[in-house]
């Protein structure tokens, strides 16, 4: 049952306030494909995930452990695997990851700016003993998901924890109704060279990430930090000590692909599609994403970033919380045809909505029917007036065919807020 099945209206808002799932109707998530003309990742065959798995291919998980091992059995056929509960891939925390020999104070100690100064990368034993460390959280938390697969939360509050999924590589993926807990990075590296010289922690891990693949549909899910939001973090250096790196990225050649109905929450630095400049020989004419019916709620930046790609970002709604740090939305990147219409923007006193967009490289777009805290708003002629030494050019150059119900802006809050992420599918 794809998209076209969404109640809307009264009757939606009262599913959602009584809490009618999939599971209680009978539904077998699994076994659901994406709608025909449901975004990009309808395109040509469209996505089916591992909705023909025979029997023997169907696995309900309770662990990390189990997870792993599902994702490995059978290669390429067609496999459905049922997440129960919320499995952790570092519950033995991250001392499990440390190398023998690693010592933050020492890192600490060693690579203070009164000490290493800003104008060298950090190197030496601790920094190769920290390398080492990280390299051993990544075997443990990143998995590798292959074609025809789909991977379903099943039961209230089911999805992953500290986990990395890489969807890379592959075709036919579905991602539905899970709870992701961003990873963390254990160990951060420290660059003095970054920020100008002043320096800057950098970390590794997104919660998925789409990679060169193909027919990927991301649906229902809920993707926030969880028990580690950036608030809680400590500084050294005078630097956040940042453990976080996106939600969901799609990168290198990957195409075709449909985000839907997912709420995306109190995150910096969100989703990437194409994450360098210099990718034109992997993404131009690729990175063919879909954003629909989604909430961003409390985001920094990202949401999203956009390099090569023809993206279609419609009926999601925005909200800016009132005293979380704000960066923009769309950020408008190399050779970027983003078409971003019917959107619901809801920001406090004191965001200009001019600040909704952010102008990286010189690349048009299209932005109309967008509605900022109930009001019909030019985002593109306010930002150009607001921030003149940024001017957007506007036209994308191509318009969506892969669209299903379109509702109005002004209709988006209530019906994204009442029915988008994890346990929400009616």
């Amino acid at each position: 049952m794809g998209r076209t099945a969404v109640l809307v209206g009264c009757t939606a808002l009262v599913l959602g306030l009584t809490g009618a799932s999939a599971q209680a109707h009978g539904r077998d998530l699994g076994r659901e494909v994406l709608a025909a003309g449901d975004g990009w990742a309808s395109e040509g065959a469209g996505t089916t995930g591992g909705s023909a798995a025979d029997s023997a291919h169907v696995y309900t998980v309770t662990t990390w452990e189990e997870f792993k091992a599902a994702l490995k059995d059978g290669g390429d056929a067609p496999k459905i695997i049922r997440v129960k509960g919320m499995i952790d891939a570092v519950s033995r925390g991250c001392d499990a990851f440390a190398a023998e020999g690693y010592d933050f104070e020492q890192y600490l100690a060693d690579y203070d700016p009164a000490v290493w100064g800003n104008d060298t990368p950090v190197s030496g034993e601790q920094e190769d003993l920290r390398d080492a460390s990280a390299d051993n959280q990544g075997r443990a938390i990143r998995v590798n998901v292959p074609s025809n697969t789909t991977i379903v939360g099943v039961g209230k509050g089911s999805g992953i924890l500290g986990g990395s999924l890489q969807v890379k590589g592959v075709d036919n993926v579905i991602l539905r109704n899970l709870a992701v807990e961003a990873p963390i990075d254990c160990f951060p590296q420290w660059d003095p060279t970054d920020d100008n010289k002043t320096g800057a922690w950098n970390s590794e891990y997104d919660g998925v990430v789409v990679y060169g693949s193909t027919h990927v549909w991301l649906d229902h899910n809920t993707f926030t930090d969880g028990r580690y939001p950036d608030s809680t973090l400590p500084s050294y250096f005078g630097k956040v000590f940042q453990q976080h790196d996106g939600l969901v990225d799609i990168v290198r050649g990957a195409n075709y692909v449909t985000v839907s109905w997912n709420s995306f929450k109190d995150h910096d630095k969100t989703m990437l599609i194409g994450n360098s400049d210099s990718a034109a020989a992997t993404d131009a004419g690729k990175l063919k994403v879909t954003l629909h019916h989604n909430r961003f709620e409390g985001i920094v930046e990202r949401a999203p970033r956009v390099r090569f790609g023809q993206v279609d970002s419609y009926n999601n709604h925005f909200v800016v919380t009132e005293d979380q740090k704000f960066g923009y939305v769309f950020g408008i990147g190399i050779e970027s045809r983003l078409y971003a219409t019917d959107n619901a923007f809801s920001l406090p006193a004191g965001v200009s909505a001019a600040r909704t967009l952010k102008k990286w490289k010189e690349a048009p777009l299209t932005a109309e029917n967008n509605y900022v805290n109930g009001k019909l708003t030019d985002l593109i002629a306010v930002h150009n007036a607001e921030i003149p030494e940024e001017t957007l050019q506007s036209g994308a150059g191509w318009t969506p065919t892969l669209r299903t119900k379109v509702h109005s802006p002004q209709a988006v809050p209530w019906i994204v807020d009442a029915l988008a992420g994890a346990d929400r599918l009616y």
